[in-house]
Parts: structure tokens; sequence; C-alpha cells
């Protein structure tokens, strides 16, 4: 029988606070890449998620900060609050990168690790809802991120090699190389979540 010390469970409110922003952000992301109608937009859109997530990673420093008793280790709440935000950092940066180098057209490669970021995203969703209950799913959720990161690796590579196969380019591969790598590092990110939470897991078993 897992579960939390229950002492002040608005930490828990908080993480799903953040995550939630974070799942925003990378449906903006996908949605930019999708449709492609507006990029410099969404981009300003996906700006304003990045800068709330920054203010509630804040606002968890802050009260972890100020609180006496927690409901588990405080290295690991500092811990998954800055993976969270550094999520939400990636999936800006990535838009900004679209943006900044003029893409004409997204690439089908784009638009999968814009997929495996939502999905690896709405999972750390999923799991971050378990704290402060039973622990046990929170496993296979994790289990299931490191799939999704396994996959945009693959993605990733895949598409950079394809990119030094066929693009004459140079100035072109070097920024699709750079968008590539940067989405990918998103799943990274989760990934990174995902080892937190399960850490967690494992101390409170």
């Amino acid at each position: 029988m897992f579960g939390l010390i229950p002492k002040d469970e608005k930490f828990f409110i908080m993480f799903k606070e953040m995550t939630s922003n974070i799942i925003e952000g990378a449906e903006l992301l996908k949605d930019m890449l999708d449709s492609f109608s507006d990029p410099a937009t969404s981009q300003r859109r996906i700006k304003d998620v990045e800068h709330k997530g920054d203010s509630l990673t804040h606002d968890i420093i802050r009260k972890l900060n100020k609180s006496f008793v927690t409901p588990f280790d405080r290295e690991d709440i500092y811990a998954l609050s800055s993976a969270l935000d550094d999520i939400l950092d990636l999936i800006d940066a990535s838009a900004q990168r679209v943006v900044m180098y003029n893409v004409e057209k997204p690439t089908p490669e784009a638009k999968e690790l814009a997929f495996l970021i939502l999905k690896s995203c709405q999972t750390i969703d999923k799991t971050v809802a378990l704290l402060g209950g039973k622990l046990e799913p929170i496993s296979e959720y994790c289990v299931e991120v490191n799939a999704l990161e396994n996959e945009a690796d693959r993605v990733c590579r895949e598409a950079i090699s394809r990119l030094f196969d066929e693009e004459k380019d140079p100035i072109q591969l070097i920024k699709w190389k750079e968008i590539y790598e940067t989405l990918e590092r998103a799943t990274d990110k989760c990934e990174d979540a995902a080892n937190i939470l399960e850490s967690v897991v494992v101390k409170n078993a």
C-alpha cells in the first residue's frame, strides 16, 4: 500500500495547475504546426502560457521555502517543479525557432514530434493527478513516458538523417536540425519529470 503523508495538499493542487498549463502549451504547439495558419500569433500565445508557467513555478518554490512540513522530500518537490518548467521552456523554444527561422512549411517529422510532446505532457498530467492518493499506477505512466521519449528520439534521429541525405541548402539543414533537437529535448524533460515521480513512489513505498 502506497501513500504520501497528507500534509499540505496545496502542493498537489499547484503541480496539477502546472501540468494543465503545460498541456495548454503543448496543444498550442501541435496546433501551430498542424494548421500553420499564423505561426507568429501561435508563438505569442505559447509565450503567454510559458510566462504563466514561470509564475506557477515561482509560487511552488515560495511555498516550499515557507513550509515546515512537506508531503514528500523537499528536493523532489524542487526537482519536479524545475523539470516541469523546463518542459514548457522547450515547447516555447521550439515555437520561437519555427518563427525566428521563417519556416515556410512544417515537416511531417516536426508534426509527429509535437504530437509525441503532447502525449507525454498528458501522461505526466495523469501521473501528477495521482499524487496525494494511491501511488501504484504512477510507475505504469512513467513507463509510458519513457516509451514516448524513445519514440521521439527515433523520429528525431531519422529526421536528421533524412536532412543530411536530402537537404542541399546548408542553412536549411542547420535550421531544421536545431528545431528537431529542441522538440526532442522537450520529451527528454518529460522523461526527467517521470523519473522524479517514480523516485517519489520508491521513497514512499
